[in-house]
Formats: structure tokens, C-alpha cells, sequence
């Protein structure tokens, strides 16, 4: 069963641009285009995106913030810190990384671009999926 109403932000569309890059299903609606690139993320339950590195030659990274469910977020070689409604992560330029839902649960994050020169995402492996098992 889909979840339509998570948040008060429009869950968008079927994620098949980037569906290769994400375990499982996922949702994407463009909230902003100007001035900073912001988007709604819509992920089923189980579902993240592979390990990925912002890059950028000036400035870049990026914003999430948490707004429906719960969720994950992880830089390499650091624990995992879970995401609430409300919860703000910021990820600086370089920092692989991955965030997606929980098991048992749906998770809407707002993702902010942020500005800078040469910006370019890198695509990694895929979350391994004893790791991603034992979070609860």
C-alpha cells in the first residue's frame, strides 16, 4: 500500500531516473528549481539509496531534512543516526554517505542542494544489506 499523504509535501513522482542507485522504491517531486535545487523524497519502507559522495570545487553538500516517518542516515565509517520528523542533517561536499527508511516504516526527507562551483554527485556501492538489517 502506498502511503499518499505523509507530509504536507506533494510525494511526487515514481524515482526511475535514479531507481538503479536506490534499493527498493522511491518517490521524487521537485519542491524548487531557483536560486537552490530542493526536493521531496519519498521512500517505501527498506528503501535507501546507495553510498554517495557530493562533489563539488567551491561550496556544495547537502541538507536533509526529515519531514515524515522515520528514517536512516550514515557517513562512512561513522553509526548510523536515525531521523525523525523535524530532524536535520547537514552533509558537507565530499562526505560519502547514504539515508533511507527504516524497515518498518515510510520516510519523506526534503533534500537541499547546497550552491557551489563544479557540483557533480558520485554513485557508490549499494548499502550492504547485513549492515542495513541490524539497524532497528
Amino acid at each position: 500500500m502506498i502511503e499518499k499523504n505523509l507530509s504536507v509535501f506533494p510525494m511526487g513522482e515514481p524515482n526511475d531516473a535514479y531507481a538503479q542507485y536506490f534499493s527498493g522504491k522511491s518517490w521524487l517531486h521537485y519542491l524548487s528549481r531557483e536560486q537552490v535545487t530542493m526536493f521531496n523524497v519519498t521512500f517505501e519502507p527498506k528503501c535507501r539509496n546507495n553510498w554517495h559522495i557530493h562533489h563539488a570545487k567551491k561550496g556544495g553538500g547537502q541538507i536533509l531534512v526529515c519531514v515524515a516517518g522515520r528514517g536512516w542516515y550514515q557517513e562512512w565509517g561513522k553509526d548510523p543516526i536515525e531521523m525523525r520528523p523535524g530532524d536535520v542533517v547537514n552533509i558537507p561536499e565530499g562526505v560519502k554517505h547514504w539515508h533511507g527508511a527504516a524497515k518498518d516504516s515510510w520516510f519523506q526527507h526534503l533534500a537541499i542542494e547546497v550552491p557551489g562551483e563544479g557540483i557533480a554527485n558520485e554513485w557508490c556501492e549499494p548499502v550492504d544489506d547485513k549492515q542495513y538489517d541490524k539497524l532497528k
